[in-house]
């Protein structure tokens, strides 16, 4: 049996998770994203993102309550 290989960049991966986040994503580049990023990729890029959008948003709360 031989497994495909799937190669993905960082920034393939960001790309993905974000247009997840916002809800929006041609049909084309679902099917390609499905076809090339892995699981972990997409959990770990989620995990990171959420994290960044907590942090900005908080952030942002600081400087308006100062």
């Amino acid at each position: 049996m031989s497994k495909d290989k799937r190669t993905s960049t960082p920034i393939q991966v960001a790309k993905a998770v974000m247009a997840a986040f916002m809800g929006i994503r041609k049909q084309t580049d679902l099917e390609n994203d499905a076809a090339n990023l892995e699981p972990a990729q997409v959990i770990i890029g989620g995990i990171i993102g959420a994290m960044l959008f907590v942090g900005i948003l908080m952030l942002l709360v600081k400087m308006i309550v100062k």
